[in-house]
């Protein structure tokens, strides 16, 4: 298979088939991340389109091939909060959902389930640090410039999201 940054090139050049072939690669980052923010799968699937939409027509924008995945992220995180800025509804979780989407985790799907309804009670910008940081693996530095924010603001917004995890995990009695 082809680099990354090779087929970001040949998209960034018109070739759509190289555009399919990273869309694909990512495609399910993007609706796990959607998931997370939206909570419905209906939503979620919206949220895929709609990055695929803004992503192929923005290519050309992307300035380091190998950021793609991280653009990707981003776009899909600003579909996510258009649509919920749409609604403005809370859809709950349903478990048959949540099952059908963790299937390849089953070992660890009453965990996945608990951390995704907990951040669930994060404000908007601590969700986007807290996804980011752990669910994509993105150092606090990367996690500061894709959004755009100080690298002090970004530790303060993770602590505190943390924080508030603990103070969750804990009081539910989860935890033992």
């Amino acid at each position: 298979m082809e680099t990354i940054q090779r087929l970001v090139q040949k998209a960034k050049k018109g070739n759509h088939q190289a555009f399919l072939q990273l869309f694909a690669e990512y495609e399910h980052d993007i609706y796990r991340t959607a998931y997370v923010y939206v909570k419905n799968q209906a939503d979620a699937l919206d949220v895929v389109q709609e990055t695929a939409y803004r992503s192929f027509k923005s290519i050309q924008n992307l300035k380091e091939p190998k950021y793609f995945k991280t653009w990707l992220i981003k776009i899909a995180i600003s579909c996510s909060v258009d649509i919920l800025r749409k609604k403005k509804k809370v859809v709950h979780l349903r478990p048959e959902i949540q099952e059908a989407i963790l299937r390849d985790e089953e070992e660890d799907l009453p965990l996945s389930l608990s951390l995704q309804d907990m951040i669930g009670l994060l404000n908007p910008e601590e969700k986007d640090v807290i996804i980011l940081r752990f669910y994509h693996d993105h150092t606090l530095k990367e996690v500061s410039e894709i959004l755009n924010i100080p690298l002090g603001t970004a530790k303060t917004i993770l602590y505190r999201a943390l924080k508030k995890l603990r103070k969750e995990w804990k009081g539910d009695g989860a935890h033992g």
